[in-house]
C-alpha cells in the first residue's frame, strides 16, 4: 500500500511543478519595464519551458525505476502490514490474550513436577523386582526327603528369614505401586507437556509481536528455546526406553531434570515480562 500511494505522488508531482514554473515565467513577461527588463522576462520564459523538460525526464526515470522495484519484489505491497501492532489484531494485541503464555506455562511447571513424580514412581516399580529377584537369590529354599517319602522345607537360618521379610515388604509395596498405574499416568502427562508446551512456546513469541511488533532475544527467549528441545530430545529416547535401554533411560531422567531446572529458573525473567503486560496493555 505505502509502494503504490509513493508512485501516485510520483505521477502527481511533476504537474504541481510546471505550473508553478509556467506562472513564474508569464509573470516575468508581464512585468513593467524597460527593454532590460523585457529580455530578462523572455529569458526567464525560455528557462521556465526547458527546466520542466529534464526535470520531467528525470521524473520519468525515477518512476520507471520505483515501479520497476516494485513489480520484482511485490512483499512491498504489503511491507506495512508486516509490522503487526497498532490495533489491527484487536483482542489478540490485548491483556487477555498476553496472560494466555504465562497462565499455561504456570499450569506446564506444574505437571512437569508431576511427569517427574510419576516416572520415578514407574522406575521404581521396575527397580523394586530386580531387587526381589536379587534377594530371593540368598535365600535358597532347600528341601528335604522324610522317613515318609514326603519333601519338606528346611527351616531358614535368623538372616534369611529377615531377607524373607525384606522380600515381602517389597513385594507389598510394589503391587501398590502397580495399582497406582504410574506408567500410563507418566505417559499421559509426558505427551500433553510436549504438545501444549510446544503450542504456548511458539504462542508466546507470537502474542509478543502482535503486541510490540518484535521479539526480544534475551535469556526468558533462550531458555524457552532450550526447554522445547529437552522435551522433544527426552520424548524421541521412549522406543528405546521401551526396549529396555538403560542407558536411554538415564539420558531421559538427566534431560528432563535439567529441564525442570531451566524451567524453574525461567520463572523470575516471565514474573518481569508479566509486569510489563500489565503496565503497557489493558483488558480485555
Amino acid at each position: 500500500m505505502n509502494a503504490m500511494t509513493t508512485t501516485m505522488s510520483l505521477r502527481v508531482a511533476p504537474v504541481g511543478a510546471r505550473k508553478t514554473r509556467a506562472v513564474r515565467g508569464t509573470a516575468a513577461l508581464r512585468a513593467p519595464g524597460n527593454k532590460m527588463s523585457l529580455s530578462r522576462g523572455r529569458a526567464v520564459a525560455a528557462r521556465a519551458s526547458s527546466e520542466p523538460r529534464s526535470e520531467e525526464k528525470t521524473l520519468d526515470a525515477g518512476r520507471l525505476a520505483l515501479l520497476a522495484t516494485v513489480a520484482s519484489n511485490p512483499i512491498l505491497f504489503g511491507a506495512q502490514e508486516a509490522f503487526a501492532k497498532g490495533g489491527e489484531y484487536g483482542l489478540l494485541e490485548g491483556r487477555t490474550a498476553a496472560l494466555v503464555h504465562p497462565a499455561g506455562l504456570a499450569v506446564l511447571w506444574f505437571a512437569t513436577v508431576y511427569a517427574g513424580y510419576t516416572g520415578l514412581q514407574w522406575r521404581r516399580v521396575r527397580t523394586i523386582q530386580e531387587e526381589i529377584v536379587e534377594l530371593k537369590a540368598t535365600v535358597a529354599v532347600k528341601e528335604m526327603v522324610t522317613a515318609s517319602g514326603e519333601t519338606e522345607a528346611v527351616a531358614l537360618t535368623p538372616a534369611q528369614k529377615e531377607t524373607q521379610g525384606k522380600i515381602d515388604e517389597l513385594a507389598s509395596t510394589r503391587k501398590e505401586l502397580v495399582a497406582g498405574q504410574f506408567k500410563d499416568k507418566h505417559f499421559n502427562v509426558g505427551s500433553l507437556l510436549l504438545a501444549f508446551g510446544t503450542v504456548l512456546a511458539v504462542e508466546g513469541g507470537m502474542n509478543t509481536y502482535m503486541r510490540v511488533g518484535k521479539l526480544f532475544p534475551g535469556p526468558h527467549l533462550y531458555a524457552g528455546m532450550g526447554i522445547v528441545c529437552l522435551w522433544a530430545a527426552a520424548a524421541g529416547l521412549v522406543p528405546e526406553m521401551q526396549k529396555g535401554n538403560e542407558k536411554a533411560r538415564s539420558a531421559h531422567i538427566a534431560l528432563n531434570c535439567v529441564n525442570l531446572a531451566l524451567f524453574t529458573w525461567q520463572i523470575p525473567t516471565g514474573l518481569e515480562i508479566v509486569g510489563k503486560v500489565f503496565q503497557f496493555t489493558s483488558w480485555p
